[in-house]
């Protein structure tokens, strides 16, 4: 029988912490040994996911909550800005990360890669852990080959930290892998109010919509002679993105070094 994976959650008393929490608690293959969240600290972990007694204490720091606990595997839904610094201390700490935030530079996943290896584990960045949304990603970098005129259109709630959002972002990248760089659009266009065409990207343009009521959607949208081609991903729940990271905490057991993009692991 394979052993348990001790996890660690680092934002449980966060939206996707608490779902994060519920996951764990709910798989046998899996154990909860540490939970971090200042706001909720001194509480029973189980209490933030609506579960019965986890018997795990959330701590306030995570160096407090790592000491002793032993864990296999960290899971990050936090905030960029504590995101590099998190999965550095996981590391030093023979803590296999997993993070589902965004805003790593790509010096740093560089880093964090080698930290990884130095210390023989793995780890995961995954900008997006729902199915649905890496099949989008792999859909449009292999119709970009075919129609390299495209667009990335993603709405979010008005209460995200960063724009563009990192799924859109891996996209540009898939599809820039697949695709040689060209500039659209007309050659003689101008902005006459800042930012109307969105950001820049190998060529085409991302544009973020942050509005209250809405929870994640991204649109791909590819044009050619006399047709248009969208992909659209719909995300409705935070539930949705859980079978996904329980994915990643079992496969990260088995390899070493930083994988960046949960599409590497599904398969």
């Amino acid at each position: 029988m394979e052993e348990t994976i001790r996890v660690a959650v680092i934002g449980a008393g966060g939206r996707m912490g608490r779902e994060v929490v519920r996951m764990v608690m709910e798989d046998e293959a899996l154990k909860l040994v540490a939970a971090v969240s200042p706001s909720a600290a001194g509480v029973d972990a189980g209490l933030l996911a609506g579960k019965p007694n986890a018997g795990v204490i959330v701590s306030a720091t995570l160096e407090q909550a790592l000491n002793g606990a032993q864990a296999d595997v960290l899971v990050d839904f936090t905030v960029p800005a504590a995101a590099y610094s998190n999965t550095r201390t996981s590391i030093e700490y023979g803590v296999r990360p997993i993070i589902g935030t965004t805003g790593f530079t790509p010096e740093q996943i560089v880093e964090l890669d080698k930290l990884c290896q130095d210390r023989g584990i793995g780890g995961l960045i995954a900008p997006n852990f729902s199915i649905g949304a890496i099949l989008m990603m792999k859909f449009a970098a292999e119709a970009s080959k075919y129609m390299p005129h495209v667009e990335i259109i993603e709405y979010h709630g008005d209460q995200k930290l960063d724009a563009p959002s990192g799924t859109s972002i891996k996209t540009a990248e898939l599809i820039a892998q697949a695709r040689e760089e060209l500039r659209q659009g007309n050659p003689n266009e101008e902005e006459t109010i800042e930012g109307a065409r969105g950001a820049y990207y190998n060529g085409f343009r991302i544009h973020s919509v942050r509005l209250p009521g809405v929870f994640a959607q991204q649109e791909v949208v590819f044009g050619g002679y006399g047709q248009t081609l969208k992909l659209r991903h719909d995300s409705y729940d935070r539930a949705g993105y859980m079978p996904g990271v329980n994915v990643a905490v079992k496969k990260v057991m088995n390899y070493t070094g930083l994988i960046y993009g949960f599409e590497h692991i599904m398969d």
